[in-house]
């Protein structure tokens, strides 16, 4: 990595946090000098404009949670314990994994309406996971685990809007105890298709 490509590393990383937390339009350049301890050149000389930056930023943010996502599958060995294991990751929306909350769910909201880049963007990841999940099943069917009436795509759709819908309450009420609630009744409908 050139000196450069650290630079703009480290002003994503240290920025990244703000944005998912006070969103795109309420973090000021100002905020992220304060967090780089930057002057503004510096910020402007490794992205053409805070827009850029919230690009960059989005991406990063989000890719966080594919990785978190991805980390907890891999250790996952049977379709059910990877479909437990996503919905795990989602388990404490006070504590998410990524700072700030779900990024998805966070940019997804502001950009819906204002922002057509970054709506694409938080499109594309809902889409993927939402894949990932229906393939999960599927592959459990095959492999005998679910029932052949085990409804891949539906159930996928189901889970990622709970998982969604239950992050933004917790994050409101400032609590993990609904979230568990979700989690516990989606296990209980993964677990009535078993074979």
């Amino acid at each position: 990595m050139t000196k450069a490509e650290r630079t703009r590393q480290y002003i994503i990383e240290q920025a990244a946090p703000l944005f998912n937390t006070k969103g795109i339009a309420g973090t000021a350049m100002s905020d992220i000098m304060s967090a780089t301890k930057m002057a503004k050149g510096g910020l402007y000389g490794n992205f053409e404009s805070k827009e850029d930056l919230a690009n960059a930023i989005v991406d990063y943010n989000l890719q966080m949670l594919i990785d978190e996502l991805e980390r907890a599958l891999g250790k996952a060995v049977t379709a059910k314990e990877k479909l437990f294991a996503f919905l795990d990751v989602f388990k404490k929306p006070v504590q998410f994994p990524v700072e700030g909350g779900c990024p998805i769910l966070n940019f997804g909201v502001e950009a819906d309406d204002t922002n057509p880049v970054i709506k694409e963007k938080v499109k594309n990841i809902i889409e993927t996971a939402q894949t990932k999940a229906a393939t999960i099943i599927k592959k459990g069917i095959q492999a005998g685990e679910f029932k052949e009436t085990f409804d891949a795509k539906g159930f996928s759709i189901l889970m990622f809007t709970v998982i969604e819908g239950g992050t933004l309450i917790g994050r409101v009420l400032n609590t993990n105890g609904q979230m568990a609630i979700v989690i516990k009744m989606m296990k209980e409908l993964i677990e009535a298709q078993e074979v």
